[in-house]
């Protein structure tokens, strides 16, 4: 996927995205506490903002003490994404849940499942194959009709189908919504982030589907190395917002 040397490589996650120098790892143990904190050495993990990383549940706070164990010598938080998404939850989302609850349903507004090639047919059949199913699953699940545009000009949604989205997300936690909102910015669809959420759509297929239009293009003109890479890295982030709704879904505490 890349010509990236190992050299290279251990430079590039020997540093965070802003390519600050990071702190070594200066813990020996991790546990979860009671209460669902995670603890290096007894002492409660801080978010980015100080509050104390506290999960809602067992499986998703046993999940993020694995990331802080794997550390080897660098604490990196681009190997740590159920963390740096629990961090998001506590310190953003809580604080900001009616933005994020906003810009969810200004996505719907303009989802990529609305937009559809008017030509080739190759195309257009799939689209349709992929991106179908889902205004299908909106429509039976939320009540919401959506309109299919052709082009990119922009078409404005039936208010009903928005105050729709608008209802549904507006009972979501906000550690969910966290997720939520991430697979929809890696997706460009509101909607299949929905669907992942109901788990009527799996990882893959929602993957797969976002990337029609792209994986047609690579079809026809070849892959950039570049761009299969940072593709690759997407997905990477892509996954771990899916794995961290699942870890959400079991209940136990």
């Amino acid at each position: 996927m890349t010509d990236e040397t190992s050299d290279e490589r251990w430079q590039r996650l020997s540093k965070d995205r802003v390519d600050r120098p990071l702190p070594k790892r200066f813990y020996e143990t991790v546990t979860v506490g009671k209460d669902l904190s995670i603890l290096l050495d007894g002492r409660a993990v801080k978010t980015p903002s100080k509050q104390k990383l506290i999960l809602p549940r067992r499986a998703l706070a046993e999940a993020v003490a694995g990331e802080w164990t794997a550390v080897d010598k660098f604490i990196n938080p681009a190997l740590m994404p159920l963390t740096k998404l629990a961090n998001s939850a506590i310190d953003t989302v809580t604080s900001s849940r009616t933005h994020v609850l906003n810009e969810i349903v200004a996505y719907a507004g303009n989802d990529l499942v609305c937009y559809r090639a008017e030509k080739p047919a190759d195309l257009v059949a799939l689209q349709a194959k992929a991106w179908d199913p889902v205004l299908m699953w909106t429509h039976t699940t939320l009540s919401a009709e959506f309109l299919k545009a052709k082009g990119i000009v922009h078409v404005a949604q039936p208010r009903d189908g928005l105050f729709a989205v608008e209802a549904h997300i507006s009972t979501i936690d906000n550690f969910t919504l966290t997720a939520i909102h991430n697979a929809m910015t890696l997706t460009g669809s509101a909607l299949m982030a929905l669907m992942l959420h109901s788990r009527a759509i799996t990882a893959d297929a929602a993957w797969n589907a976002a990337h029609v239009d792209e994986d047609f293009q690579i079809a026809q003109w070849g892959s950039d190395t570049q761009a299969a890479q940072r593709r690759e890295w997407r997905r990477a982030d892509f996954h771990a917002a899916v794995r961290f709704m699942e870890l959400l879904n079991q209940l136990t505490h």
